[in-house]
């Protein structure tokens, strides 16, 4: 089957098949996948979890709960760089407070769903590596860079223009990432670095306030990046890798093959979520 096929088209039932799931993790609290597809599956106890505020791409379309929260980023020497806050021991996370003046706390709390809770790189105190690493596969131009090769700024040189014949060229030129890596893996992410990033990082949108300033202290040189798990049921979705996608309008967006979820990487809201529990930090 095509990558870019509908993937459980609706004569087959396989939607309401997936529904069921979801309804009978609800009834029977089992499956972190299940537990994670809706805000109310979710419970507050453990390790960090609880009700969350965050800043995440919009979801526009699609089963999706809510939008995929949104990585900070800084250019250090020309590698681009998540940021990770610091640990804050009463609250039992990696926090900074009152991000960029906008009234809005980063958190770790943020990646707490859909087992990603579980990576060793998402633990508030662990020593893990900020700067996306290269991620072959999604993107044709990536095969050129070495698999966790740290991304760089030159390599988007081209983004006013590239295109890889995917809905519009010039929107952006995105790059499919791995995040917070450790001897035991890291989580995936995505990048694009467009013209519309530095238009809403210089408020030349219609952005609420405590989300303008959010994104003018995240977003750098046009970058912007998110952990790139869809809410609904934990797929992976891209920002211009699926030729069908324009069968859904999702040709210059962020769009999930697996069940048409649509997330527009240029609209950031402010939104909440009940974050998953941490399972309890193991030594080796």
């Amino acid at each position: 089957m095509p990558l870019d096929e509908d993937k459980y088209p609706a004569e087959t039932g396989r939607r309401r098949f997936v529904s069921g799931v979801v309804g009978s993790a609800a009834l029977s609290a089992v499956g972190v996948g299940g537990a994670a597809a809706a805000d109310s599956l979710t419970s507050s106890s453990g390790e960090g979890g609880g009700t969350t505020t965050f800043v995440a791409v919009q979801n526009t379309d699609g089963p999706a709960p809510r939008g995929m929260p949104i990585i900070p980023i800084t250019i250090d020497g020309g590698t681009i760089k998540g940021v990770w806050p610091e640990y804050d021991e009463e609250a039992g996370v990696a926090i900074a407070r009152d991000f960029g003046g906008s009234g809005i706390d980063y958190s770790s709390a943020w990646f707490q769903y859909c087992g990603v809770q579980t990576s060793s790189g998402i633990y508030p105190q662990a020593e893990a590596e900020n700067a996306f690493l290269n991620s072959q596969g999604a993107f044709d131009w990536q095969s050129d860079v070495g698999k966790g090769e740290p991304l760089t700024v030159d390599m988007f040189d081209d983004y006013e223009s590239w295109g890889n014949g995917i809905g519009s060229s010039g929107l952006g030129k995105p790059a499919s990432a791995t995040w917070r890596q450790t001897d035991k893996g890291g989580v995936t992410a995505q990048i694009i670095r467009s013209k519309k990033v530095e238009e809403m990082a210089n408020g030349n949108t219609d952005l609420p306030g405590p989300v303008q300033d959010f994104i003018a202290e995240a977003t750098d040189q046009g970058f912007i990046a998110w952990l790139n798990k869809c809410t609904h049921f934990c797929c992976v979705p891209g920002f211009k890798t699926q030729e069908g996608s324009a069968n859904f309008g999702a040709e210059n967006a962020i769009y999930c093959q697996c069940h048409q979820s649509v997330y527009d990487p240029f609209s950031p809201v402010q939104k909440q979520f009940v974050a998953l529990p941490r399972p309890p930090q193991t030594e080796g």
